[in-house]
């Protein structure tokens, strides 16, 4: 890009640069910074809205902070993208979420200004209290900051953080980035003197004077005064609940005055114990259609930023979370008892059509996947019937009520697993690799994962049928194209469909891997079984693979650690039967952001690579009795 329209951002190759600049050029540098990420992330695509309401606040924090030395640490990290460009990454943001660009959130990796890898919400209060705890054991003057928004505050991690950071008292600031508010200019004035009194010396004497007074009283007049001010101060300063939590509390501040934001956060940033800034913040900031609909500017494709985003000109192909949705809406109409819930995801897992249509039986409980899981369990404890629309990478912060509230009780709720297998430019921190390992091991639970469109669509009638937890994991995007029957019917519970007969070798193939694995097949004239269960699996056709086949071949979109392909072996191993035995998935490591079908080829699990693994399997197990990958 051409960096004659940003001389003040050119020179910035590291925050130590922009400490350089005087203040008074802070605002221009924002303005830069701002038309640079929108014209950035318009060519290559990526995290848009979030980023561009967090340009001063990022520009300020950098400013005020030595960092990288004092400890910045981003929550979820959608809008870390400034952040990227003025820690040395600003060549490289056009290629953000690709392979062998940046990642789209904060990796200790990629930079030493990425203090903690992030991506799922509501970390960062608990990672930057362990950083504070860890400098002040060590006596080192480092300063720990956490930004944290309005949405990740409203998760249970984010409240245990801040109970303890109250009662350990280390030197930690929080900044409360909330962007679902607007000032109005009368207001802003206000709030503006408000924080800049509560941030001076000023107030600080007066309240330990205060203190002073008060711990001179009798015993009932000083209860009466302390409760006295309790009262006056939850009329003036809506940061009570925190100072109760033992943070002192400063703000709100205008989240877009990166003069106000200096100031107030270089007093801060001398002040010591946990206090928390409250800045009030908009996303889409400067970019009036992001503004005006932050929801669809939140991830984006390549655009032209004078034209926004384009609506579509035709009808788009299917993809799994329409036919869930779909599904949802009809079984709705049939099933009184039917419930939709998500934990903040209703966009993403299909739920805004059925929240419409039944309001009353549609629930968001906000970043909380604890609380929705066993929120579930209560309604089937009800004789209702629950639906939990959740993406697999964020299943995995309820696995203990996943296994406490729901297996062990065998509570009849059912698990659409969106985003399943992986997942493209959010990369490892939303890879749903995991599910078949941590679903299939637990008691009571059907886990299956459908072949196509139609398939999705049963098996999802089949799980509300089922009278105990069920799963049904998909992935994000399109399927082969299968169009779903308009008919709700099921599938017999555990019941594998040989898709094709050949001789030699059986390929079992689970989910997303039925499709590739029909190329295959018919190029080695080997046999096809779409498994559909991962549990129960169908012990019938493993038995009968293995005693017509000279070899099995599992392929799954999953770690082979703990997966289908390992239930497979030790069902095997049960009925003594030992063919030989290939197991295809995802090795014992995470996979890098970029384009979903970049990553199943790097996998070896897009039809070239599983071709190529069995060729090479056979070439060197000629005489081997069993391997596995």
């Amino acid at each position: 890009m051409d960096m004659s329209a940003y001389p003040l951002l050119e020179g910035i190759d590291e925050p130590a640069h922009l400490r350089e600049l005087p203040q008074t050029q802070l605002p221009r540098l924002s303005e830069q910074l701002r038309d640079y990420l929108l014209n950035s992330v318009a060519r290559s695509g990526g995290h848009l809205a979030a980023g561009l309401g967090a340009v001063e606040l990022t520009v300020a924090l950098h400013y005020v902070l030595n960092t990288p030395y004092d400890r910045l640490v981003w929550d979820v990290g959608h809008q870390c993208y400034p952040h990227k460009i003025l820690t040395g990454r600003r060549q490289e943001i056009s290629r953000v979420r690709k392979i062998d660009g940046p990642a789209g959130f904060p990796v200790r990796d990629e930079s030493p200004y990425d203090t903690f890898g992030v991506g799922h919400s509501s970390t960062a209060i608990s990672a930057a209290l362990g950083m504070a705890l860890g400098s002040r054991n060590r006596d080192d003057g480092r300063k720990t900051c956490a930004v944290i928004g309005d949405g990740g505050l409203t998760a249970g991690e984010a409240f245990e953080a801040l109970n303890h950071a109250g009662d350990v008292r280390p030197d930690l600031l929080v900044v409360l980035n909330d962007n679902e508010m607007s000032i109005s200019e009368n207001v802003g004035a206000l709030n503006k003197t408000f924080a800049r009194l509560l941030a001076g010396g000023v107030y600080g004497n007066m309240r330990a004077e205060a203190k002073n007074v008060l711990e001179r009283m009798p015993g009932p007049m000083r209860d009466f005064a302390k409760l006295a001010e309790e009262h006056v101060k939850g009329m003036l300063v809506p940061g009570t609940f925190f100072e109760e939590l033992g943070f002192q509390y400063f703000g709100p501040v205008d989240g877009h005055d990166v003069d106000e934001l200096v100031t107030v956060l270089g007093r801060l940033r001398e002040m010591d114990g946990p206090r928390i800034l409250h800045c009030v913040t908009r996303k889409g900031k400067g970019y009036a259609k992001a503004e005006a609909n932050p929801i669809a500017y939140h991830g984006v494709k390549a655009f032209d930023p004078a034209a926004g985003l384009k609506a579509a000109t035709e009808a788009a192909p299917l993809t799994y979370t329409d036919v869930f949705s779909q599904w949802l809406c009809d079984m709705a109409e049939q099933e009184p008892r039917l419930w939709g819930v998500t934990p903040a995801m209703r966009e993403g897992s299909g739920l805004v059509a059925f929240a419409e249509r039944f309001p009353d039986r549609y629930l968001d409980t906000a970043i909380a996947e604890q609380h929705a899981v066993t929120l579930c369990g209560g309604l089937a404890c009800e004789g209702e019937k629950p639906v939990l629309a959740i993406y697999s990478t964020f299943l995995q912060r309820g696995y203990d009520q996943l296994i406490h509230d729901i297996a062990l009780q065998n509570l009849p709720v059912v698990f659409a697993l969106d985003r399943a297998g992986l997942v493209g430019a959010d990369g490892a921190t939303h890879h749903g690799m995991f599910d078949f390992s941590y679903m299939r091991c637990l008691p009571n639970v059907t886990v299956m994962a459908p072949a196509d469109e139609r398939e999705c669509r049963q098996m999802l009638s089949t799980a509300l049928a089922i009278e105990g937890p069920a799963s049904v994991r998909y992935p994000r995007g399109r399927g082969p194209g299968t169009v779903p029957e308009t008919t709700l019917e099921t599938l017999p519970v555990g019941q594998a469909q040989i898709r094709r007969r050949g001789q030699g070798i059986a390929l079992l193939a689970f989910g997303t891997m039925v499709a590739p694995a029909e190329t295959v097949a018919e190029e080695l004239d080997a046999t096809l079984v779409n498994m559909r269960f991962v549990k129960p699996l169908d012990e019938a056709c493993i038995r009968e693979m293995a005693e017509t086949h000279d070899a099995i071949i599992t392929l799954e979109e999953n770690m082979v650690a703990g997966g289908a392909g390992s239930a497979v072996a030790e069902t095997l191993a049960r009925l003594d039967l030992r063919p030989r035995l290939l197991q295809i998935g995802l090795a014992d490591h995470f996979v890098d952001h970029g384009e979903r079908d970049e990553q199943l080829a790097l996998v070896g699990l897009d039809t070239d690579g599983i071709r190529q693994r069995i060729h090479d399997w056979r070439d060197r197990t000629v005489a081997s009795p069993a391997t596995s990958e």
